[in-house]
């Protein structure tokens, strides 16, 4: 089987690679972070002029058809710069439900803004209960005057505060663990009735906690009392996207750790050529070329069924968690106490790796749906 890369992905991955080695540099990325947006609106204007935000979207819709396979490796490129901007918040999981789910007048509006960089968007599903279980879904929408009106708490939005538009998540029928009940709907991010409380996550990543009260939709997305196989289907998409993040982010932690063993001197030597030291970054190139080997086979399995696979999505997040766990700890303690210090990009490595473990669901969860399916 040929595993290299066509032209056209060739191209995609040199155009990230460039973009992460000449203008998102660690220090820029840190001036990124303590801006007050969090993310930078000249890469996002940059993105959709280079296309990476119609990568996503079918040649239908106006984007550029990209596979799962292309998805993933902007996003390695991706995690090898620690990238802040929401691409997977508005065009993968918001802007992925309205290509899937969305009628033409909705795709019409919605989807060209998105690619062009104009529109900023966020799916609200998580609730403070929910844990992982995306059937647990309390807050409701109810028709007032012909009109759905929403009721309730989301957590942990990602790109929450920015967004222009959300997509959320509410019960229009049924009870709070029901499968059947659950519909997608259009919202204002802007409208009066939502509060929204924004803040970074540990990894630096913007997210916020949204409250609805009585707040109209501007539409329904997709079937009622249907969306939960939508719901299932973009948040696997979003899950690979991380564990290509993840694969790409490894790879630098372990970079890092080789050059700094090879400077790094104790007891009149490099550290790097104690024996010990040696077999644990072995470790972890190890645990790097398996991650990337499960990433791949969920990748192939996912684009030969449509975007469609959950155990072979399961069965990557599960073993790029466990190899993001060891590869992050093993990157900081060989550093040492230098490791943890924000001046220092290995700590700020270790931070991602360690919220994409938990992120669209953990490891122990992964494994637990692996074995059910």
């Amino acid at each position: 089987m040929d595993f290299s890369l066509s032209s056209e992905q060739q191209m995609i991955q040199d155009s990230v690679s460039r973009f992460v080695r000449n203008d998102y540099d660690f220090d820029t990325r840190r001036k990124i972070l303590d801006s007050a947006k969090g993310y930078s609106q000249k890469n996002w204007d940059l993105f959709a002029e280079l296309g990476w935000l119609m990568l996503p979207f079918s040649e239908e819709d106006g984007g550029l058809g990209g596979s799962m396979a292309d998805l993933t490796l902007v996003m390695e490129e991706f995690g090898k710069g620690m990238v802040v901007e929401p691409f997977i918040a508005t065009a993968v999981m918001a802007g992925g439900l309205i290509a899937e789910a969305g009628n033409q007048a909705q795709k019409d509006d919605y989807l060209p803004r998105i690619m062009a960089g104009e529109l900023q968007m966020a799916f609200a599903y998580a609730e403070p209960q929910s844990r992982y279980r995306l059937n647990n879904v309390k807050c409701s929408a109810s028709q007032t005057n012909g009109e759905f009106v929403l009721n309730g708490h989301k957590s942990v939005v990602l790109n929450g505060n920015h967004a222009d538009t959300l997509v959320v998540a509410a019960r229009t029928s049924g009870d709070t663990n029901d499968n059947n009940g659950i519909s997608l709907f259009l919202v204002d991010a802007k409208h009066p009735n939502v509060k929204r409380e924004g803040y970074a996550n540990v990894d630096g990543h913007q997210a916020a906690d949204i409250w609805f009260d009585n707040t109209p939709t501007l539409g329904l997305l997709g079937e009622q009392d249907n969306a939960l196989p939508a719901i299932n289907n973009i948040i696997d998409k979003a899950t690979l996207a991380v564990c290509g993040e993840a694969v790409g982010a490894m790879q630098i932690a372990h970079e890092r750790t080789l050059e700094y063993a090879k400077t790094r001197k104790q007891f009149g030597r490099t550290i790097g050529s104690f024996q010990a030291l040696q077999h644990r970054m072995v470790n972890m190139f190890i645990e790097h070329q398996q991650a990337k080997s499960i990433l791949l086979m969920a990748v192939l399995k996912m684009d030969n069924n449509n975007g469609v696979d959950a155990k072979a999505l399961s069965a990557a997040k599960s073993r790029i968690g466990k190899a993001a766990n060891l590869v992050g700890r093993e990157a900081i303690q060989i550093h040492g106490g230098i490791g943890m210090t924000d001046e220092l990009d290995v700590g700020h490595i270790f931070k991602r790796l360690t919220t994409i473990q938990f992120l669209f669901g953990s490891t122990d969860a992964h494994t637990t749906r692996f074995a059910s399916l």
